[in-house]
């Protein structure tokens, strides 16, 4: 591991000044499960590490208007058992509940959830060329060890996945971030807020240097919103995901009224699937209509020479999410 300065933030403002003091080179200490990890693999190598576990950030409220704010220090542990959270956004909770360990989860936060790097075991490798970690160096995944990578939202320069739960869930939910930089306060689309890799896979969100997560909003749901999530995985806890999908559905008079989807395992970013979600608006649930909306989800998916079983496996998993957050009607 590097040196590296370290200082304790009072509040949000000293934390958003003392990261603009040299922005490329801080980075924010919440639960550390992904940043103290890549600090001892030297793939992050900050100066100036700034810590912001007193700042607060901890509450999940239900504003006057319905949505649910969750503070960017709330532990996964506590988001996922919320009562409120449990009710009305189960979705959320499975997801949460279904990502790392029990122990991990009490330390990790919502902020730091949105920020999880990838897995891919060339990214964390600082003796292969990686284009995410060292710009210009190459993509050793392609043509490499790829079972685990994306099939959506690639190029030829980065095919890794984001490996979040929880961020699946947050895009099907319709969710927006809170951020806070030196000029102010902004409120981002989830969907806006990931990058695709692009020829510049160093960069995954939209966040400036210096900018700090505050806070996510989950918007308020319809009555009798029904939603589900799936993980499908190698093994049955402490795992990342082969492929997973947040589905969430609205049924008025036996036809869908509103979906929001989302798959993961299988993107570059959690992945939501607009085509899906418009394939099942007006139509009564049914597994012939859930099946054409997995199509529609992984039309345009890329295998590589590891991965091409995560087409399927992604298409499956999906219409059995919608079959089990609303049973299909199929006489």
């Amino acid at each position: 591991m590097q040196n590296f300065r370290y200082s304790r933030a009072a509040d949000v403002a000293d934390a958003v000044r003392l990261a603009a003091s040299e922005p490329a080179r801080v980075r924010f200490l919440a639960g550390g499960t992904t940043l103290v990890d890549l600090m001892k693999l030297d793939v992050e190598t900050p100066t100036h590490v700034v810590d912001i576990n007193r700042l607060g950030l901890d509450q999940v409220e239900v504003t006057a208007e319905g949505e649910v704010r969750v503070g960017a220090m709330v532990r996964n542990a506590d988001l996922a058992h919320h009562p409120h959270i449990r009710e009305h956004y189960p979705v959320l909770s499975q997801a949460l509940l279904a990502g790392a360990s029990a122990q991990l989860r009490n330390m990790a936060t919502t902020g730091g959830n949105l920020l999880q790097r990838t897995r891919c075991v060339y990214f964390r490798d600082r003796a292969a060329p990686c284009n995410k970690r060292e710009p210009g160096s190459g993509c050793s995944a392609i043509g490499g060890f790829n079972r685990n990578l994306a099939v959506l939202g690639t190029s030829e320069h980065c095919i890794a996945t984001n490996p979040s739960d929880m961020n699946v869930a947050l895009m099907a939910l319709g969710a927006r971030v809170q951020v806070q930089g030196v000029d102010g306060m902004r409120t981002l689309a989830l969907d806006e807020f990931y990058l695709l890799p692009g020829n510049t896979p160093e960069r995954e969100t939209v966040l400036a240097p210096g900018e700090l997560i505050v806070g996510v909003v989950l918007p308020a749901l319809p009555a009798g919103t029904r939603s589900a999530y799936l993980k499908l995985r190698d093994r049955a806890s402490y795992e990342f995901a082969l492929a997973s999908a947040a589905v969430v559905l609205n049924v008025r008079d036996g036809r869908i009224e509103q979906a929001g989807i989302a798959l993961g395992g299988v993107g570059t970013r959690p992945w939501r699937c607009p085509q899906a979600e418009q394939r099942l608006l007006g139509q009564a649930p049914h597994e012939s209509t859930y099946a054409q909306a997995a199509e529609d989800a992984l039309r345009g998916a890329v295998p590589q020479s590891g991965n091409a079983f995560k087409i399927e496996l992604a298409r499956r998993c999906l219409a059995h999410a919608l079959s089990t957050a609303v049973p299909p009607h199929n006489a």
